[in-house]
């Protein structure tokens, strides 16, 4: 998924279409998943996490093909790339929030997400490397095609174990217990307009304004520029970790949350490659703690609410609704005030709407 995802924007942008169309593309995908996101949670209640994310792995295979081939067959090609890969990352990103949620060990939680967030760090890192240098050496089509065929392999190991959850479930959101869950489900629109304005919105100023005639080469440089904080990153991961179970969490959510705040505020002003290292690197810092704090209260309140696939079914709406309206945003501004302003007004605003994730009150933090 990395290896091809930090490199779609992009490559749009260099194969001819507008930064605004670019992003307005991204505000209907979220807004698409978010639509999807509740057609998913029934599959999921019906087949299970294990089997649902086979059939987002499997979506995801027409949806890198179709992105590669859109120089040829035009603007259809992002039309079916968005609808698979719409579907596919709805069902991906509730399949694995049940799954974790259901086999985490309460006891030392913090430290089971410190170790998914380890390993997905350095996948994180090393992935858009190799596929900088494959888009440089070859295309950025055999990068689509080789993550097409990844994602084949990476849906195998899940069958060595059974599903986590009980399959062939009924949801019922009659005796859902709203007034418990619905702070953080609210939170979860600061959420998704970080993660929006993180992976979209700043890899596109990058190219734009840090970068803007690097030809090919961009992708090895934004495969780079993603990467150097991996350590740190790592550091981080198994810091956080042991805070949240030794019950800070609460504070490490509030401070990481403010600390996000001020890194999209020092984003607009961000003017050369280093600072771009600089930021990439306390962006790190701050998401890491935040996502990790948040995270592991909403998976505490998934098996509190006796409603588990129901909760983070509404947590993912919310929170690509939130995306969504990130990329709206951005792409009205980019067309109304150019491209740099434009993207110096979103992160403007992502400051602020990141403090949202701050209105999350989870009863394990209470205690």
């Amino acid at each position: 998924m990395y290896i091809a995802g930090g490199f779609t924007s992009v490559y749009l942008y260099k194969i001819g279409y507008s930064l605004s169309f670019v992003i307005l593309c991204w505000a209907c995908l979220y807004l698409f998943k978010a639509l999807m996101t509740f057609s998913s949670a029934f599959l999921i209640a019906n087949v299970g996490p294990k089997h649902g994310t086979l059939v987002s792995n499997l979506l995801c295979i027409p949806a890198m093909l179709a992105i590669g081939l859109v120089p040829n067959i035009g603007f259809i090609g992002v039309v079916i790339w968005g609808i698979f890969i719409g579907i596919s990352g709805a069902i991906y990103q509730l399949c694995y929030h049940v799954d974790f949620s259901k086999i985490k060990n309460t006891e030392h939680a913090g430290k089971e997400i410190a170790f998914m967030n380890i390993f997905e760090k350095i996948t994180m890192g090393v992935s858009p490397v190799i596929g900088g240098l494959i888009a440089l050496w070859f295309s950025p089509q055999v990068v689509m095609l080789l993550a097409a065929l990844l994602f084949v392999a990476a849906a195998l190991p899940l069958f060595g174990t059974s599903e986590p959850v009980r399959t062939k479930q009924k949801l019922s959101f009659i005796d859902f217990p709203w007034r418990a869950v619905i702070s953080s489900i609210m939170a979860q629109s600061g959420v998704g307009f970080d993660a929006a304005v993180t992976s979209v919105v700043w890899v596109l100023f990058v190219a734009v304004a840090i970068l803007p005639n690097s030809g090919n080469s961009i992708y090895v440089y934004l495969g780079i520029l993603s990467s150097v904080s991996i350590i740190i990153a790592i550091l981080a991961s198994y810091a956080y970790g042991k805070l949240i179970d030794r019950n800070r969490g609460q504070y490490l959510l509030k401070f990481s949350v403010i600390g996000n705040s001020l890194v999209h505020i020092s984003r607009a002003f961000t003017l050369t490659i280093q600072s771009v290292v600089g930021v990439n690197i306390t962006n790190e810092i701050a998401t890491t703690g935040q996502s990790m704090a948040f995270m592991r209260g909403m998976f505490d309140t998934a098996d509190l609410s006796g409603h588990r696939i129901v909760y983070l079914c509404l947590s993912d709406i919310v929170s690509n609704i939130g995306a969504s309206l990130a990329c709206f945003i951005a792409s009205y501004s980019v067309m109304c005030l150019g491209d740099i302003n434009g993207f110096r007004v979103v992160f403007i605003m992502a400051a602020i709407a990141v403090l949202m994730v701050n209105m999350a009150h989870f009863n394990l933090y209470r205690k």
